[in-house]
């Protein structure tokens, strides 16, 4: 399998609650609901970064197209995690996501693996970690500058 996902798809109970979280709280940017009318078709799309899809889907239209029943919900089967520049960038972030309504289940701090992390849920319990990692920046950093040198290399004198 090659690694081509582009699209993760949170299951929600109230489709207008979890756009309102999503868009007005944490100010992802979207078009709003599509496909309405159609049978189990209305979702919400938010565009992430490098082709990568946040969808927001309700939970008994993915039960209905999955062919899998409805469950009870383990908050701790599956996290999205949000990776930050710094320390300050996470409290700041934990902050928005506590004033649009998550519900902190662990207050940032120092990690174990050197960086700085925290947890909030989503109004549909969804576990979200924020996090700075060092080594992920300096990683990130020297990416950036790999690529400026191609783009420099590539222009003409």
């Amino acid at each position: 399998m090659k690694p081509r996902i582009t699209l993760i798809t949170l299951a929600v109970e109230d489709l207008d609650r979890a756009l309102r979280f999503y868009r007005d709280g944490l100010g992802l940017k979207t078009a709003g609901m599509t496909g309405e009318g159609i049978e189990d078709g209305t979702v919400v799309f938010f565009e992430l970064e490098d082709g990568l899809k946040l969808a927001l889907w309700p939970r008994d239209s993915l039960s209905r197209d999955s062919g899998l029943p409805k469950g009870g919900s383990d908050p701790v089967t599956f996290s999205v995690g949000h990776n930050v520049e710094s320390r300050e960038e996470v409290d700041a972030v934990m902050k928005q996501a506590q004033e649009a309504g998550a519900v902190i289940v662990k207050p940032a701090r120092e990690t174990n693996w050197g960086g700085y992390a925290g947890y909030f849920q989503d109004p549909d319990q969804h576990l979200w970690e924020v996090a700075w990692n060092p080594e992920w920046v300096a990683e990130e950093e020297a990416r950036a500058a790999e690529k400026q040198g191609a783009d420099d290399s590539s222009m003409p004198n």
